[in-house]
C-alpha cells in the first residue's frame, strides 16, 4: 500500500487526476446537474407534503385521524424543526420565479 502511494506522488499523476476530476465535473454539469437538482426539489416538496399530512394538526389542518398520526410520529419527529422553519419562512414573489 505504501509503495503505491509513493509511486503516485513521484510519478506526477496529480495533474492527470485533476484533469480527470475537472472532466468529470464538466460532464456532470452538462448532463446530470439539472436532473439531480429537479430530483432534490421534488424530494423536498414530497417531504413537506408528508409532514403537512402527518402533522397538519399543528397548523389547525386535521387531515389524518390521530391514530395514524401517532403511528407515523416516530418517523416525522426528527424533521419537525426544519419543516416548521421552512413553512413559516417569509416568502417573496421572486421566490416563486426562482424556486
Amino acid at each position: 500500500m505504501g509503495l503505491l502511494r509513493k509511486k503516485s506522488k513521484e510519478g506526477g499523476e496529480g495533474k492527470g487526476s485533476e484533469a480527470v476530476k475537472a472532466l468529470k465535473s464538466l460532464v456532470y454539469g452538462m448532463a446530470a446537474h439539472g436532473m439531480v437538482s429537479y430530483a432534490l426539489k421534488t424530494k423536498m416538496h414530497l417531504e413537506n407534503l408528508f409532514m403537512l399530512i402527518t402533522l397538519g394538526d399543528m397548523l389547525g389542518l386535521p387531515v389524518l385521524p390521530p391514530y395514524y398520526t401517532l403511528r407515523l410520529l416516530p418517523y416525522a419527529v426528527p424533521h419537525v424543526k426544519t419543516w416548521k422553519r421552512t413553512l413559516l419562512r417569509e416568502r417573496d414573489v421572486t421566490d416563486l420565479i426562482v424556486g
